[in-house]
């Protein structure tokens, strides 16, 4: 372990004692929330259009959710179909026919008769005109045709018996021969400011001819004015034009309806708020002067066709006390239109759902305070995130968030289906994801740089998992050395010097790294750390510097998968050996695990030093992994390790002094991993070697012989390899009965070798 260890753990405990409350308050994290959240507000007050698009959308999917339903139908719909087309004629009709319509209309008692369109032309079809465009005619047939009417008289001499509403159309954009006449007639008063730098200014506007348009009981523009994505929401109240102030026509018929001379508008800094028609039919208004109707779905229930009523046979209780809105859904007219809740609806409808939003009072409304509250929604919300964020976490605030968003959501909702007010959360709701993200961004990145920091000084020293624990929690890390319960263990390449001889230098290098890589894998992957290497030995331990739980199974595990890994290698070494001609000789590892207290930390010089182990366990251990080939197993494991791992496939091998002890040790080997351990077989096998080891021990050499041979039967069912011990005990039978050990021998032996 380096200097860059200390320094990051030196940082990590100056973080703890950092002083300053307002300091720490006042964060980077911190500091860029509230310049995010500033200018997310300066965004919601400038109201961009991309922000209002996005508001009105929300406000059309509740119109889709809750379309409105329709309770009355105060309006009938003259429709100017296909049907009537096909059998009158094309558009424009005589205006005799159109005025024998409105006639029916109103001998069979309708209330009011307003047009959703315009006569701004004379009638080309009057008697006169014919006279004038048609050549050949006799000197008499003229003056005859001369003398009669023209068909605007007889349409006007209609109106000006009945209540007709004429339309107006308004324009954008300037038209070319703009006819500038008098205006007619005022039917609008205003309360407080004049709405005129308010209310929207149309540079053209088309009007009747004057013949009609003197004798009409009103007058209303019928322009709809779709907004940037197509979609009619809002519709005008009131006009401007050659800065006079004129109505709708859904007003205006309203207006006639009702009797009264004028509608007032109120008006204050702000912009319009209302237009009153008579007492209790008070329209809310936006500071523009439009309305926000709640569109139903294409109502057919509403429509009568224009032919039904020429020839008489219409249901009378259609027209009977009802206004009338003369208009096409033919698609020919070009008066198809696309609301909130349809993608295509004839505009004479878009009026007819003004005029029953009002009997309904079903306007929606927004007022002007509603750009308050919204304001107010994203400052609060952000506000807690700015705060809460970097204080309780990102899990909690997340839950929090979920909550706000939630409690906005179903609020905006109920003010829309409840209160039909219009409350858009939305923003509010994008600018807090927004900022918890960002808040939560940022103190991820600021924790991987410290993760960054501690992988860079460990990477060398401690396997990844542990890495990665000691990366989310560094105040784990303990400077200088410690004393812990550790498990050691060593590993070697059995007969390496023979193998070695059958590779040059380069060789030898690539086949050392092909095994090792395998088993330090294996000792990672079970949270083991590496010590080092010693040419094909490898020195790994568990528990230090983070705690290992069950660490002496962890050791015996990592063994066993040791062994498995194996099979693979020696499978590919095999098969790299047959395509380069030469011998192969299996690798072939022994193991050696002990368990105990040893001292750990920073080892070495002022100028180098390593994160290491030293302790009386350590040696036992690089002992018992050399007698793994003494006794014919691939592992060899400590009393104190075997204590903790007897759920495994373990059997005892002997008492042994090892070289350099003074004391014996009872060793052991790991045969298999809890699943060996529970086979009947095993277990028989297990029984049958403990029976053969006290009798060894008693001195009944016979008796042991005769158990070898079963044992090692066993050996075989079980598909195990270690013969090689039994071999030792009648080696070392031999040797007894040649020089007894004498009636008091305990049982150990004594090694001479490591």
């Amino acid at each position: 372990m380096d200097k860059g260890i200390l320094a990051v753990a030196d940082k990590v405990k100056k973080e703890k004692k950092k002083p300053g409350r307002i300091r720490k308050f006042f964060s980077m994290t911190r500091l860029t929330g509230f310049l995010l959240l500033l200018g997310l507000l300066a965004i919601q007050v400038v109201n961009p259009y991309p922000l209002e698009f996005m508001r009105n959308k929300t406000f059309d999917m509740y119109q889709r959710a809750q379309p409105r339903e329709v309770i009355s139908r105060p309006v009938t719909i003259v429709d100017l179909d296909e049907e009537s087309l096909a059998t009158i004629g094309q558009w424009p009709w005589p205006r005799s026919t159109v005025g024998d319509m409105v006639a029916n209309l109103f001998r069979m008692g309708a209330g009011v008769v307003a047009f959703d369109m315009a006569f701004p032309e004379p009638d080309r079809l009057s008697p006169s005109k014919i006279a004038d465009n048609v050549t050949g005619l006799d000197a008499a047939l003229e003056a005859e045709l001369r003398k009669l009417p023209s068909n605007d008289e007889y349409f006007a001499n209609i109106i000006k018996q009945t209540r007709v509403v004429l339309g107006q159309a308004g324009f954008d954009r300037e038209i070319e021969d703009q006819v500038h006449r008098p205006p007619v007639k005022k039917s609008i008063g205003f309360r407080g400011e004049k709405p005129h730098r308010f209310v929207p200014i149309l540079p053209s506007l088309v009007r009747n001819v004057p013949e009609i348009e003197e004798v009409a009981a009103g007058h209303g523009f019928f322009s709809l004015f779709p907004e940037t994505d197509g979609i009619v929401r809002r519709v005008p109240t009131l006009f401007q034009f050659d800065n006079n102030i004129y109505t709708g026509l859904a007003i205006e018929m309203l207006r006639v309806a009702t009797g009264r001379r004028t509608i007032l508008a109120t008006t204050n800094q702000n912009g319009v708020q209302s237009v009153a028609i008579a007492k209790g039919l008070v329209l809310p208004t936006d500071q523009k002067g439009r309305v926000w109707p709640h569109f139903s779905k294409h109502d057919k229930a509403k429509y009568v066709s224009a032919r039904d009523v020429l020839s008489g046979v219409v249901d009378p209780a259609m027209i009977k006390g009802k206004l009338i809105i003369v208009g096409t859904s033919a698609v020919g007219l070009l008066d198809i239109r696309a609301t909130p809740v349809e993608g295509t609806l004839p505009g004479v409808e878009v009026h007819a759902n003004v005029i029953e939003s009002v009997v309904d009072k079903a306007f929606l409304s927004r007022p002007n305070n509603m750009n308050g509250a919204e304001f107010l929604l994203t400052l609060g919300a952000g506000l807690i995130m700015i705060i809460l964020v970097p204080m309780i976490g990102a899990k909690w605030t997340l839950i929090l968030f979920a909550l706000i968003a939630g409690g906005s959501g179903a609020t905006s909702w109920y003010l829309f289906s409840e209160q039909k007010l219009l409350f858009d959360a939305g923003f509010a709701m994008i600018s807090t994801l927004g900022i918890y993200v960002q808040l939560t961004y940022m103190g991820y990145a600021a924790e991987e740089a410290q993760k960054k920091q501690v992988r860079s000084a460990f990477s060398h020293y401690m396997s990844p998992a542990l890495v990665e624990r000691l990366a989310e929690d560094p105040s784990g890390l303990k400077l200088g050395g410690e004393n812990r319960s550790m498990t050691l263990l060593f590993c070697d390449v059995r007969g390496f010097t023979s193998i070695s001889e059958l590779f040059d230098a380069e060789g030898l290098t690539k086949l050392i790294n092909k095994f090792l890589t395998p088993l330090t894998n294996v000792i990672l992957n079970r949270q083991g750390t590496i010590d080092k290497y010693m040419g094909d030995c490898i020195m790994a331990f568990w528990n230090a510097p983070l705690d290992v739980e069950n660490h002496e199974r962890e050791g015996c595990i990592s063994a066993l998968e040791m062994i498995d890994s194996l099979v693979e290698v020696n499978e590919r070494l095999e098969k790299e050996a047959e395509e380069e001609g030469r011998p192969h000789i299996p690798l072939r590892i022994g193991i050696g695990l002990n368990t105990g207290v040893c001292c750990v930390g920073n080892m070495g010089s002022d100028q180098r030093f390593d994160y290491s182990v030293l302790g009386d366990p350590v040696n036992l251990a690089s002992r018992l992994e050399g007698q793994s080939k003494t006794y014919g197993v691939t592992i060899v494991i400590g009393e104190s390790t075997y204590k903790n791992v007897q759920d495994l496939a373990c059997i005892e091998l002997d008492l042994i002094q090892v070289k350099g002890k003074t004391e014996a040790v009872r060793i052991f080997s790991v045969l298999g991993d809890d699943k060996v351990a529970q086979k009947p077989d095993f277990i028989q096998y297990a029984e049958h070697h403990a029976e053969l080891l006290k009798a060894y021990r008693d001195q009944q050499w016979e008796k042991v012989r005769e158990m070898i041979v079963s044992a090692n039967q066993m050996i075989d069912g079980l598909k195990m390899e270690h013969h090689g011990l039994y071999d030792l005990y009648e080696e070392r039978m031999q040797d007894y009965e040649k020089n007894p050990p004498g009636a008091d021998w305990d049982g150990v032996f004594i090694a001479t070798s490591k």
